[in-house]
């Protein structure tokens, strides 16, 4: 792919792993300048680190989604350090217990909304804020298949994602005309530390999933990379308020 990016200024929640990290890398690649923001300090500098020995230029930044002064305070530092927000790929997001719906308890409710739900609608809402001061921008938003098919065993997850996918509608038809295109990918069973963590918790479960991959495989965070990276390019000048499935026909 080439959907060049040069000097562009890039923002990723949850840079510091999996499909995150993949997006940060790849933001780099076509030449972005990249912040990396992630509640994860460590790992969100050692992302900055593998952009900058490649060549690249990036800066990490702590944050918290669910807190609606950082990630303020993330979009603010965006700025003041280049001067702008091009484009932003919010890729935060937890897995939560998995369980039967009566199964779930409140706490893991909660959680899992704060930072799926609560998280996504206060990165849009800063994210847009500075996209309609300066009269353009592309957000990216990672969905999932999980909330456009019933999940069983993990209902919460479902429904957080099910709502990142019609916020990520409702906020394309008000922006379309200020030039601001957003977009959300729903990627399917994807290798990542989240999904190994849910394995060891959760080894049948896990198992049944990825017998009935229709793919006959797991996907590779770089594959939701690439989806992101186009819709933030000019190359996808015309799509605005679609939920890309990157699923390897699971919704098919």
């Amino acid at each position: 792919m080439t959907a060049s990016l040069d000097n562009r200024i890039a923002l990723v929640t949850g840079g510091a792993s999996g499909i995150g990290r993949a997006t940060c890398q790849l933001l780099a690649r076509e030449s972005a300048r990249v912040v990396v923001a992630d509640v994860n300090e460590a790992n969100a500098s050692e992302t900055v680190q593998l952009i900058e020995a490649a060549g690249g230029d990036a800066m990490s930044v702590p944050c918290d989604v669910s807190r609606a002064a950082q990630v303020e305070a993330l979009v603010h530092r965006c700025v003041s350090e280049y001067g702008r927000l091009d484009c932003a790929v919010n890729v935060a997001g937890m897995l939560g217990e998995m369980g039967k719906i009566h199964e779930c308890t409140e706490d893991n409710y909660d959680r899992v909304m704060a930072t799926n739900t609560k998280g996504m609608w206060l990165c849009l809402k800063y994210e847009i804020i500075q996209m309609l001061e300066q009269g353009s921008g592309v957000i990216v938003n990672i969905a999932s298949v999980a909330g456009e098919a019933g999940t069983p065993d993990l209902p919460v997850y479902g429904a957080s994602k099910a709502a990142v996918t019609m916020m990520t509608r409702a906020a394309a038809i008000d922006l379309v005309a200020r030039n601001i295109r957003v977009n959300a990918i729903n990627p399917g069973y994807i290798q990542t530390a989240m999904v190994d963590k849910q394995e060891e918790g959760y080894p049948e479960m896990v198992k049944e999933y990825k017998e009935g991959l229709r793919i006959g495989r797991m996907g590779r965070p770089e594959e939701i990379a690439e989806a992101a990276v186009w819709l933030c390019s000019d190359k996808a000048s015309l799509v605005s308020g679609h939920a890309m499935n990157v699923d390897g026909a699971a919704l098919a």
